[in-house]
């Protein structure tokens, strides 16, 4: 009994969702096995499927970890200041040179898997 309520709680320790229009964000805090917390970020999409009549839950996920909650916070807090007001918001100098020094020079198209490369790959 014991064992499965650690499962448990590694699964899932707390969560948040959030409805918005066709859309539900679930925010999940989970636990490692050596009880560090990281995030799970789950975009869920209601779909009808026509071949079988029925209707299905596309699921997009990120996983957010500990030592990236700050780069993150501060990310998604720009952005959207900058669609909310239209400012391009002031880089810190130093911040920015560690960004370009932790990533190197990395393109959206960098970053598929490779699943997806053999899958573009097929396709040609």
């Amino acid at each position: 009994m014991e064992q499965s309520d650690n499962k448990e709680r590694r699964e899932e320790v707390f969560s948040k969702a959030i409805r918005a229009g066709k859309r539900t964000y679930f925010f999940d805090v989970k636990a490692t096995r050596s009880d560090e917390y990281y995030i799970t970020v789950t975009e869920s999409k209601r779909r009808f499927n026509n071949e079988q009549g029925k209707f299905f839950y596309e699921k997009h996920k990120i996983f957010l970890y500990k030592e990236d909650f700050e780069k993150f916070a501060n990310g998604l807090r720009d952005v959207v200041k900058f669609i909310e007001t239209g400012e391009i918001p002031v880089v810190d100098e130093v911040e920015e040179r560690s960004n370009l020094r932790d990533q190197g020079s990395v393109e959206f198209e960098d970053l598929m898997s490779e699943t997806e490369d053999e899958e573009v790959e097929s396709n040609k």
